[in-house]
């Protein structure tokens, strides 16, 4: 390894104040969070306030669901986030009202520069709308916007925005259907 060399360490894309935040938040939530009776919607909706998530009263996220930064989320009204479910929130993650994002579902809201040796963190914001369905295990990815009334169906895939009402199935997620407005 002769005329190598050493690279220095790139520095941390996180600040001080936010590595203590995601520590603390990790430890509450493998706690205080994880461990609630599986309907005290309600305690973990006021633990995620505390770490500055924006919630309404109504949301509803099962003790299951894996969080990373609450700072960054925001969830309307009558939603709901199940079991196993990852909100990756690197980036600011908004959900509409009236909205499930399913079991094991995967919002994505971080990725990497890939054009840069360093690859240097990225924190695209993800926007979900009203009304949508994000079913079991399925991805959204950083930077995507999906619109109002979006099914994106089971295991499928978004890396570019989805159109309203609409059905997405596949990998990459292809609109396969017309979803009609919802009534009252």
């Amino acid at each position: 390894m002769d005329g190598d060399v050493p690279t220095m360490a790139a520095p941390s894309p996180y600040t001080l104040r936010e590595k203590f935040a995601r520590l603390a938040w990790a430890l509450v939530q493998s706690t205080l969070f994880a461990w609630s009776f599986h309907t005290c919607y309600g305690w973990r909706r006021m633990l995620l306030r505390t770490f500055g998530a924006s919630l309404h009263p109504t949301c509803r996220l099962r003790r299951t669901v894996r969080i990373e930064c609450p700072w960054n989320l925001s969830i309307g009204m009558d939603t709901a986030v199940g079991d196993g479910a990852i909100l990756y929130c690197l980036g600011p993650v908004r959900i509409g009202d009236h909205s499930t994002i399913s079991q094991r579902a995967h919002v994505c809201a971080g990725s990497h520069d890939h054009r840069s040796r360093a690859m240097v963190l990225l924190r695209p914001p993800i926007v979900i709308g009203s009304d949508c369905w994000i079913a079991a295990e399925a991805f959204v990815g950083p930077g995507v916007t999906v619109g109002d009334g979006v099914i994106l169906g089971a295991r499928a895939v978004a890396f570019k925005d989805l159109a309203p009402w609409t059905i997405y199935l596949g990998n990459p997620a292809q609109p396969v259907g017309h979803r009609a407005p919802l009534k009252a």
